[in-house]
């Protein structure tokens, strides 16, 4: 495996399991009508970031496109968790906007 990946592989994993959290999270939030978007774009994020290490993993062709993509979609999660106040919704915020760098510098 190209060591270049190691450090986005790991941001990716770490992304993906705060947008799990972050997901769970939401659902038992009070109200979770305003959390819609969170959820929506939690399982978006979470998705990609397991797609993306994977093809890092197996050294895709493929892989830079999508870890832009990954980039992407883990900015649009930063930006939404960022909006709420809950200590999950930062902490994913936070792990999104890591990955996203990584996923760019990954993919330049």
């Amino acid at each position: 495996m190209n060591h270049n990946f190691h450090d986005c592989i790991q941001a990716c994993l770490e992304c993906l399991a705060a947008c799990n959290e972050c997901f769970d999270k939401c659902l038992s939030e009070d109200h979770v009508k305003m959390m819609a978007e969170c959820i929506r774009l939690d399982r978006e994020c979470a998705e990609i970031c397991a797609f993306a290490a994977q093809s890092m993993q197996r050294n895709s062709p493929f892989a830079a496109q999508i870890c832009r993509l990954c980039a992407e979609i883990c900015e649009a999660c930063g930006n939404e968790c960022k909006k709420h106040d809950h200590d999950h919704c930062q902490r994913c915020a936070e792990a999104c906007f890591k990955c996203a760098e990584a996923c760019r510098q990954m993919a330049s």
